[in-house]
């Protein structure tokens, strides 16, 4: 559960002076004899931009320097920008130097960046000057220019529809142009007119994208981009099952063909394979006759692909056409038998072919993953087509393997590009100011359960100070934090928009509010920027806080796990890119996860910045890093006035066994290109490395599984443990830390998860300690891990917790005795995401150590996994009788149900009146126009059984991609 504080606007007002700008300005360096080189270039979208500058003393070494140029459209303004102090005046930019870069021998570069927006057009700055000496950069090497053409359509599904760019470079060539479709790189083409043609577009909303790379070193990259939609084919039409077909190398594979309709007489339908690669591939038939009687089961055609010599994954297309219908066509990729890895690579190509093929639904047109291809789920997000920061971490870590096999990394880079975009609040959007670190943020109690809200704010609770604010401010030049929001309204299905806007796609949204016994059936969503214009009078505050005086106000909230999960992807894409000599393909997108890994430290503090050890509100405040537990928490937030008087951070005071991430840690503390700038980051994660290895080992039962966590604040309100209660550095042992419905440790997944992040760091460093927990651990899910004939597979679902750590931990413990410290598995499960996380655990521990049965059941599992693989990845049945929760109302008995104060009353943006004794449905009413609803309600209604769904949710069909690459790439 994500909680957030409210910054009380009285408490801070004399800080709005000190933190406006949130620049550290150096005075101007003396100027020696002077030349200097400016590139200068731009990735645009539509209102936005982000500018990469690269300065080049070409004159006398300097000591620190001031760059100026003048935007050339007054519209153009700085949001936030990095590796320099960024400031701007009317159209006069500045940025000076930071610390680290200021010196510049004659002929050294140093590269500096900014966030900007505009509106109409987006030209790019005539004249730089460093050190008051203007320069001749632009000339050396200027960005290419590109256009991008799509015809005004209308397009009918499956439609084909070209695309056209035109691009030139001032100073040399272009180089390629490559086409983007939905955020998946489809085409590159080295000679105009550049050009390519999407074929056999389902219906559905796409954004294109033409990148257009100059011949310079290092090559600079304009964007030009466009969107367009296409619609439901209403007319008869053939329709083929699956739309992309994998083929083995040497074998062969089946698809069916259909009519849409019923047709009054026989339909021949012909069948002709095209492209360069088409002879690498057969067909059973030529063509298929469709009847009145066959039409809508089908008719199988067989495709068969050669054996050949290259290494390569060949692609053709298999067209269906007949006079009268809309033709269908499949794209066939043979699976190469010699592609390094093996089999197990091949169909990682296979799961990341489908996970990005359009008509099965996992990207939206903005190019954002969705939770779920299906909307109709309510588990952490309460819909499918929303999103997390979980899911683009996994997007990140899909597009890093496919570099490491196809050796592409454009992927990669764009995938990152568009997490800044759309999930990563920056100044641009919202106001950031009058902030006081010395009281980062006024204390108000969590309460256990929802009717137990609102809670009063407490001025009387004494903070600590936050010891990042200006470090990281004085390193990034603005008071900005770079990190992701944990949820987003992809399709803007509830209809907040930006800021009230009600229209504008991909919203940040809040849920979880209130408590840990607080579900999913429980919440009341709530807009991130709260404007008044939705809820009841004063917005939606009034459910969770007791205010005297609210105030229009943003808020967000990062899930460490998420951004964490970021950096160990960066981590691995710089790895496998150096091997590959292409180190500087993914260096820009490496110094992010950096900068981002920097800003995560506020997960290591405690949610009001207490010392640890805290038991009663009134106890010590941290004065500086001593309320840092070192350890990755659940969360960490902040948030502003909307006009910048006030604002709050928060670190969070729960931590929990699941969120802890040991590889991140020793990417942070020891890989150079991923040491975060400031000055304090890499002994922080130096630190918090060693801590969170102590953490797993307190925590690991006599069985072998890890328990849940430890807190900072008992009851979310700093009170008192039970006697006896164990604790590490001070915090209190929790076997459910954070939420109790149902409680957070129950779930294997947890393990699998935090245990894969063990074994990658153990197969990097060969870290002692950490194979000794895996050793045991292991042990213990291979115990209770059954394979059974024709890939069944079982392995552990929920667990059940008794005892606990048989000791206090604190510095210089190196164990406890921890044989009271039991669990048990309750059921068991053949979920695939989980069990691809968990095979991803026994590759890399079965790699390092070479313990056989890890291997052997490693590989069980991967090929269990795949005896459940559909059209669009790997799905297994899921009876949801949880569902029966969706019409709930309040429990004052049991406290279950949706509450609503009964003094509350407001409405959704779509009208649903928010007030008591409503239920999860009555607030959002838009779920009885999804296609599974009238399932859900039989259920509800006792008329029918409880619905069974086959989910492919983002993150578990990424996990079983990983587990296949990794196995491949490491075992196979």
């Amino acid at each position: 559960m994500r909680l957030w504080a409210k910054r009380r606007r009285t408490a801070i007002v004399a800080a709005a002076v000190l933190a406006t700008a949130g620049l550290t300005v150096p005075a101007t360096p003396a100027m020696a004899a002077a030349s200097c080189d400016v590139a200068y270039t731009t990735n645009d979208w539509t209102g936005g931009f982000t500018a990469s500058v690269t300065l080049t003393n070409l004159g006398d070494p300097i000591n620190g320097w001031t760059l100026k140029f003048a935007f050339p459209n007054s519209s153009q303004k700085v949001s936030n920008g990095w590796s320099a102090n960024w400031s701007q005046s009317g159209n006069q930019v500045t940025a000076t130097s930071m610390s680290w870069n200021g010196s510049l021998g004659t002929g050294a570069s140093t590269n500096i960046g900014f966030n900007g927006t505009f509106s109409g057009s987006n030209p790019k700055p005539t004249s730089f000057s460093i050190n008051g000496v203007t320069c001749g950069g632009q000339s050396s090497n200027q960005a290419p220019t590109v256009a991008l053409s799509v015809p005004a359509g209308p397009f009918t599904a499956p439609a084909d529809v070209p695309l056209t760019a035109t691009a030139s470079d001032p100073d040399g060539s272009i180089s390629k142009v490559e086409f983007y479709r939905n955020g998946l790189l489809v085409n590159t083409d080295t000679t105009a007119p550049y050009s390519y043609t999407l074929t056999g577009l389902p219906a559905g909303d796409y954004t294109v994208q033409a990148k257009a790379y100059d011949n310079g070193t290092p090559a600079l990259t304009a964007t030009a981009e466009k969107s367009f939609t296409v619609g439901a084919a209403t007319g008869p039409a053939i329709v083929a099952n699956p739309t992309a077909l994998s083929v083995p190398e040497g074998g062969s594979t089946s698809l069916t063909y259909k009519l849409n309709s019923a047709p009054s007489s026989n339909v021949t339908v012909g069948l002709a394979l095209s492209g360069s690669s088409a002879a690498k591939f057969s067909t059973s038939a030529t063509s298929v006759t469709l009847t009145p009687s066959n039409w809508n089961t089908g008719v199988p055609v067989t495709v068969s692909s050669v054996t050949d010599t290259d290494t390569t994954n060949d692609t053709a297309t298999l067209t269906a056409t007949s006079t009268g219908y809309t033709a269908s066509a499949v794209t066939l990729t043979q699976l190469d038998k010699d592609v390094a890895g093996g089999t197990y690579v091949t169909q990682f190509m296979t799961q990341y072919n489908k996970i990005h093929a359009p008509s099965n639904g996992y990207f939206s047109p903005e190019g954002v993953p969705y939770h779920s291809v299906e909307t109709f789920m309510v588990e952490a997000p309460d819909q499918g087509h929303e999103t997390t920061s979980e899911a683009f971490s996994y997007w990140l870590w899909l597009e890093a393997e496919y570099g490491r096999i196809q050796k592409d990394w454009t992927p990669f880079n764009n995938a990152w590009n568009v997490m800044e975009k759309y999930i990563i609040p920056s100044g641009s959007d919202y106001k950031t100011g009058g902030y006081n670190a010395n009281s980062p943020a006024t204390y108000a109690p969590e309460k256990a359960y929802p009717d137990q809200y609102p809670v009063a704010f407490d001025s009387g609770v004494k903070a600590g100070t936050d010891p990042l604010y200006s470090e990281l401010t004085s390193t990034y030049g603005n008071s900005d934090i770079y990190g992701m929001h944990w949820l987003l309204d992809v399709d803007n299905t509830y209809g907040f928009g930006k800021c009230g806007d009600h229209t504008t796609r991909v919203a940040y949204i809040n849920t979880y509010q209130r408590g840990p016994q607080e579900s999913v059936f429980e919440t009341i969503p709530q807009p991130s920027c709260e404007t008044f214009t939705y809820g009841g009078p004063n917005g939606y505050g009034p459910l969770f806080t007791q205010d005297s005086n609210p105030a229009k106000q943003w808020k967000f909230t990062d899930a460490p796990d998420a951004d964490a999960r970021a950096v160990e992807a960066a981590y691995w894409a710089l790895q496998w890119a150096t091997e590959q000599g292409k180190a500087a393909d993914v260096a820009a997108t490496v110094a992010k996860a950096a900068k981002m890994g920097d800003y995560l430290r506020y997960a290591m503090y405690d949610k009001y910045f207490k010392k640890p050890g805290c038991t009663t509100p009134s106890c010590a405040a941290g004065t500086g890093k001593d309320s840092s537990n070192y350890l990755l928490s659940w969360y960490y937030a902040w948030g502003a006035a909307m006009d910048g008087s006030w604002s709050w951070r928060i670190g969070s005071s729960h931590n929990h066994s699941g969120y802890q991430n040991p590889m991140a840690a020793y990417a942070l503390s020891t890989v150079a290109a991923l040491t975060p700038k400031s000055p304090s980051a890499k002994s922080d994660w130096a630190t918090s490395l060693t801590r969170q290895i102590d953490f797993y080992t307190w925590l690991q039962s006599s069985e072998g599984a890890i328990a849940g966590g430890a807190t900072n604040s008992w009851g979310g309100a700093y009170g008192t443990p039970p006697a006896g209660t164990p604790t590490f550095y001070g915090l209190a042992y929790d076997w459910q830390p954070v939420y109790h419905d149902p409680p957070s440790n129950q779930w294997f997944g947890f393990q699998a998860w935090t245990m894969e992040r063990v074994a990658e760091y153990y197969h990097e460093s060969g870290d002692a300690r950490a194979k000794a927990l895996l050793d045991k651990w292991t042990t213990w899910a291979m115990a209770n891990t059954t394979i059974g004939t024709n890939g069944d597979y079982q392995i552990p679902s929920t667990l059940n917790w008794s005892g606990q750590p048989g000791g206090n931990w604190a510095a210089g413990t190196t164990s406890v005795n921890n044989s009271g410290l039991h669990v048990t598995i309750k059921d068991y499960t053949n979920d695939v995401g989980v069990a691809g996380a968990y095979a991803r655990t026994l590759t890399y521990y079965a790699a390092k150590s070479g313990n056989t049965q890890a291997k052997t059941t490693a590989k069980a599992l991967l090929d269990g996994i795949l005896t459940h693989a559909d059209s669009k990845g790997v799905s297994v049945p899921e009876t949801k009788t949880d569902y029966n929760r969706l019409d709930d109302v309040y429990n004052a008995s049991t406290h279950d149900g949706l509450y609503v104060p009964s003094g509350f009353t407001g409405k959704m943006p779509n009208g649903d009146v928010i007030k008591s004794g409503d239920s999860f449905l009555d607030i959002r009413s838009f779920y009885k126009n999804d296609p599974d609803y009238a399932r859900v309600k039989a259920y509800l209604d006792g008329t029918g059984p409880a619905p069974v769904f086959n989910y492919h949710r983002f993150w578990a069909q990424t996990d079983v991609a990983l587990a296949l690459a990794d196995y491949g790439m490491l075992l196979g």
